[in-house]
């Protein structure tokens, strides 16, 4: 096990937190099992003030680029502008054919420290995929592109790339000369530019988060604020049934899932992949491998991590971890799991959660991909 490079001060800070409930716990006595509703409310109305969410505007535009058919897929490369920043692109897929109102998923793609790209790491348009793209998919995703797979399912699909990743990452040409540092966009799709752009735009993230923290608002108040706005276009599509909706994500897309689906109740299934442990993992043991955009100044003293998650009880939520995780320990991983499953089964729901841990590194593989979709077909193809 790595500790942190924080000697003596881990135990007192750990301890400003302590193992027990937190204030706005379920898990604690202050509410009843009855209480299920005034407890989320409460509970989300904290989230909610620490997020500082900065206004995102309405219901996005969704412009249509281009359509194609491709392996049986309808699909359909989009755009909508949100009040700042450059266009938001995205891709909806559903079966070729398909006709009337399918249940959907909002594909949340992953950190993986690559800003470059964002949708494209979870689906794709076409047989051309980019170079680095097919690499990621061999090393996390078991060699598919899961969004693709899961609209040969049956279902709508809807990707987005979000703050700071694709087509919403930060140009180098936008920043002044002494954050710059020679880097220019000369070939953007040249892997050797892509690294250099991804290891600049990762060494730069601490000053993306205190820039955030100056305008009053918090990294993972800008990705909730633009997912919910996805999230929004994707229910008001006629092909949509907006009451059968799940989202689902490995690792940074694991965390846009656990705070999307704490949120917002229009999520009726979800699924959080390598993305679950405790701000005590963090704290004492892993939070130098994260990234900037998981945390929420002063929560942890009333919620733990999954907690947030477990704010959608009792809606059907599958977690999925693997064993060999680099980013967590197993033993908080485990732990995590316990208070999910104490939550739903004091809100009368334990079938409706489920945690399962899988063998081998950071990943969502094959195996448990099939998990996932059956769990998505379940709660969403039967609701």
């Amino acid at each position: 096990m790595e500790p942190n490079m924080i000697g003596a001060y881990g135990p007192w800070a750990a301890g400003l937190v302590g193992d027990g409930p937190g204030r706005l716990s379920f898990r604690g006595g202050r509410f009843r099992a009855e209480d299920i509703d005034a407890w989320r409310s409460e509970a989300r109305a904290r989230l909610h003030a620490g997020l500082l969410q900065p206004k995102t505007g309405e219901l996005p535009r969704g412009e249509m680029q281009h359509a194609l058919e491709h392996d049986g897929l309808h699909i359909e490369h989009l755009t909508w502008q949100l009040p700042y920043g450059p266009p938001t692109e995205a891709v909806f897929l559903k079966p070729a054919g398909a006709t009337g109102r399918l249940p959907a998923v909002l594909g949340l793609h992953d950190h993986g420290g690559n800003k470059y790209f964002g949708w494209r790491k979870i689906a794709q348009l076409g047989d051309a995929v980019h170079p680095m793209m097919r690499e990621h998919r061999q090393e996390y995703y078991g060699n598919v592109s899961w969004a693709n797979e899961l609209a040969r399912r049956g279902f709508a699909v809807l990707v987005h790339d979000t703050f700071a990743f694709g087509s919403r990452r930060v140009r180098v040409g936008d920043l002044p000369p002494v954050l710059r540092k020679n880097l220019k966009e000369t070939s953007p799709e040249s892997p050797d530019e892509i690294e250099r752009y991804n290891h600049f735009a990762s060494e730069h993230e601490h000053i993306m988060a205190k820039s955030l923290f100056c305008a009053g608002t918090t990294w993972p108040g800008v990705f909730t604020a633009e997912d919910q706005r996805a999230l929004d276009y994707l229910c008001s599509r006629d092909d949509v049934d907006p009451h059968r909706v799940g989202c689902a994500g490995l690792s940074g897309g694991g965390l846009r899932t656990c705070y999307l689906a704490g949120l917002d109740d229009r999520i009726r299934c979800a699924c959080c992949v390598g993305m679950m442990t405790t701000w005590r993992d963090y704290l004492l043991h892993k939070c130098y491998t994260h990234t900037w955009m998981i945390y929420i100044p002063g929560l942890p003293a009333d919620l733990d991590y999954p907690e947030i998650l477990g704010l959608r009880a009792p809606l059907p939520t599958l977690v999925q971890s693997n064993l060999e995780d680099q980013l967590f320990t197993v033993p908080e991983m485990r732990r995590a799991d316990s208070m999910l499953a104490e939550v739903f089964q004091k809100a009368g729901a334990a079938d409706r959660y489920r945690g399962t841990f899988y063998p081998g590194p950071h990943k969502f593989d094959g195996a448990m991909q099939a998990e996932a979709f059956a769990w998505f077909e379940r709660w969403l193809k039967g609701a």
